[in-house]
This record gives structure tokens, C-alpha cells and sequence, in this order.
């Protein structure tokens, strides 16, 4: 499938801001079976310095710093991205899950880079009770592509997808005390789980096809920045590892529906966006539109 994205975000003050720094994470990567053929990222009113970089996980990061005094800040991307659905080895999702640990699997060339994505981290975070929520689904040997897929079933069934339930700053702790949120929460809950049982397993940010394909069902969260996970798996002859990428939102595996924008330990590494403004104002309102839309030929 070939989308074009765009996506809006819209800051209104009641007072001058006289200065904004800011950092967007709104380029999608750049993957196996995923190509980005067009892109841009406009800021109003423009900055007075705007770079692209690349983060520890190799996501690109557009920073920028607006001097000019301003009521309205607007940050616009687009891109026009092809995506295919992904393909997996069915040898490395009959894996089983304990094997696919990273401390299992020293020999596994990429193991020391998913280690990162098996440690805690700030907002996923992994007490006694995910760890038992999870091993409802982690039962001994299990292959792992099975597991995964369970527990993301079981959190699609058991907690409710309600706006305003939580913040940005709710911890998994919160998510299973109210048993809602929306799907930063559930990605969250997911990548908690996983990881307190020793599995490398990634908060991924991106997008969803607001008009799917022919034949595919509308799912919740396309018309937003959505959130999923990606679990490590070692390659079934010694090669590199593969990331299996489920969505607890909608209980589904990611497919050509879902274009990848950034990946990190969990939402604090790649906000859409995120920074310090200097200014007076005593009031604020933020405003945020998104649309991917398939794009003939």
C-alpha cells in the first residue's frame, strides 16, 4: 500500500511566546518493507534554526527553535510512504518464548542490541502484577509468536479503549488499577510484560491507514499517532534477529495498514513532539489532526 500522511499539531497561547525549542519525531523510518518517498516538515513561523538528526535507535529527530514572538506555533508533516505487510518465518515463531530472551541467546549477533529493549524503563514499568498478568500467556515452552499474540489478545478483552482514562504520565501500575487507557497505555502494558519475563520488546509509534484497504476493517486509533510493540526473536539459523510487531489496541499483528515512524524503550523516547517554551502565557490549547490516506498507482 502507497499513503500519504500528514499530520498536524497546533499550539494557541494567551500571552507571546518569545522563544520555543522543540523536537519532532514525525519522519517515518525507512525499513524492510516500508519506503519513504516524500517528506517535509514545516514549522510556523519559522524557525530561526531547524536540523534533522538521528537518535540512538535510529529514528530521525527534527529539532527547532522559534525566536519569533508568537500566539500560534503550527508543526506540519507529510510523507508519502509505501508499506508492505510483513512476512515471518514460521521456524522463528514456533520458537519457544524462552528462547527468545536475549541472556538465552548470547550467540545471536544482534542479542546485545535487544538487550536495551529488555531492561525497564521509566513509563513500563514492571512490578509483581504484570509479571503475573503476563504469565497467564508465557506458559513453559510456548512458542513464542503464540505467547505474544495471547498475551495482546487478553489485553484487547480485558481492559476498555477510553479517551481521557489516562495521561501521557500513566504508569502501567495505573492502567491495570483502571483497566482502560488508550493505546500508549496497552502498548505500555504490553512491553512491561514482556520484559519481566526477559523478552526485548519495543514501543513503536507510527500511524494507521484512515481509509484501509479494500476487504480490511477500520480500526481504532487512525485517525491519531497510534502506538504498538515489537518483540525480538533470533533468527532461526544464526542470522539476525527478527522484531515481531502486534497491536494490543485493535488485537491484531501490523501489516500493511501501519506506517512505522519511531521506536524507543517507551512513549518518553519518541513523542511526536515534545520541548520548553519561554513565555508569560497563563493558558494553552493544543489541537492535533492526522490523516493517512491510500494514494492510487
Amino acid at each position: 500500500m502507497r499513503y500519504r500522511v500528514w499530520h498536524r499539531t497546533t499550539y494557541t497561547y494567551d500571552d507571546d511566546v518569545t522563544d520555543s525549542l522543540g523536537v519532532a519525531y514525525l519522519t517515518p523510518r525507512e525499513l524492510a518493507g516500508q519506503r519513504v518517498d516524500e517528506r517535509a516538515l514545516r514549522i510556523t513561523p519559522e524557525p530561526s534554526g531547524q536540523r534533522d538528526d538521528v537518535d540512538a535507535y535510529g529514528n530521525t529527530a527534527t529539532w527547532f527553535q522559534v525566536l519569533e514572538p508568537h500566539r500560534e506555533l503550527e508543526v506540519y508533516a507529510e510523507s508519502v510512504v509505501d508499506v508492505e505487510a510483513p512476512v515471518h518465518d514460521p521456524r522463528v515463531l514456533a520458537t519457544p518464548w524462552e528462547q527468545a530472551r536475549p541472556a538465552a541467546r548470547p550467540d545471536a549477533p544482534d542479542a546485545w542490541e535487544a538487550w536495551d529493549f529488555a531492561l525497564p524503563s521509566a513509563l513500563a514499568d514492571q512490578g509483581a502484577e504484570v509479571q503475573a498478568y503476563a504469565a497467564v500467556s508465557l506458559t513453559p515452552g510456548r512458542p513464542v509468536g503464540e505467547a505474544v499474540a495471547d498475551l495482546v489478545r487478553r489485553v484487547h478483552a480485558d481492559f476498555a479503549y477510553e479517551q481521557g482514562a489516562t495521561t501521557v504520565t500513566s504508569t502501567v501500575a495505573d492502567v491495570l488499577a483502571s483497566r482502560a487507557g488508550v493505546c500508549q497505555d496497552f502498548a505500555h502494558l504490553v512491553v512491561a510484560g514482556l520484559r519481566s519475563h526477559g523478552l526485548a520488546a519495543r514501543y513503536v509509534s507510527g500511524y494507521l491507514a484512515t481509509t484501509p484497504p479494500p476487504g480490511r476493517e477500520r480500526l481504532v486509533g487512525a485517525d491519531a499517532s497510534h502506538a504498538w510493540n515489537a518483540v525480538w526473536v533470533p533468527g532461526p539459523t544464526g542470522g539476525p534477529g527478527t522484531w515481531l510487531m502486534l497491536d494490543p489496541t485493535n488485537d491484531t499483528w501490523v501489516d500493511e495498514r501501519y506506517v512505522t515512524v519511531a521506536w524507543g524503550r517507551d512513549y518518553g523516547d519518541v513523542p511526536p513532539l515534545k520541548g520548553v517554551i519561554f513565555t508569560e502565557a497563563t493558558g494553552s490549547r493544543l489541537a492535533v489532526a492526522v490523516d493517512v490516506a491510500p494514494v492510487e498507482g
